[in-house]
């Protein structure tokens, strides 16, 4: 004798599933770093290489504090102090929403309310767990560009 399940059974399974997929973080990991020492001016960089070169900005664009996300080219410059730029992924750890905006010292994602520190990409606020991986970035004179 087969036992099928009824409907109530496979409803109640399929809601669970597409629940638990819903809530975990994802697992891309996109790595590189930049940063600017504010007295001599020059850009260290680290991780993996990224296609580039492209510029995205000046300096005179990223206000100390804050930053700009750069959708098309998934990273958000921020300059968290004088002198001091970064680059990390403006595409959110939790759900892979891109970050909407920085201000108030955190890069902030709108789809579910996940902040991240502009200093080093940290979880400031959930529900995201990880933080936002750095992408390397260099600063030559006045210009921002992928490296």
């Amino acid at each position: 004798m087969t036992i099928r399940p009824n409907r109530r059974t496979i409803l109640l399974a399929t809601g669970a599933a597409a629940l638990v997929a819903g809530c975990g973080d994802s697992g891309d990991d996109d790595s590189g770093s930049a940063t600017t020492d504010r007295t001599t001016g020059t850009t260290e960089t680290s991780g993996a290489p990224e296609a580039g070169g492209e510029e995205l900005t000046t300096t005179d664009a990223i206000p100390v504090g804050g930053g700009k996300v750069f959708k098309d080219q998934e990273v958000v410059v921020v300059q968290p102090e004088d002198g001091e730029f970064k680059g990390f992924s403006a595409i959110c750890t939790h759900q892979r929403c891109t970050v909407a905006d920085v201000s108030d010292g955190t890069i902030n994602c709108s789809c579910h309310g996940s902040r991240f520190s502009i200093t080093d990409g940290a979880v400031a606020n959930p529900p995201a767990t990880r933080p936002l991986p750095e992408k390397k970035i260099t600063v030559e004179g006045n210009s921002i560009r992928l490296a």
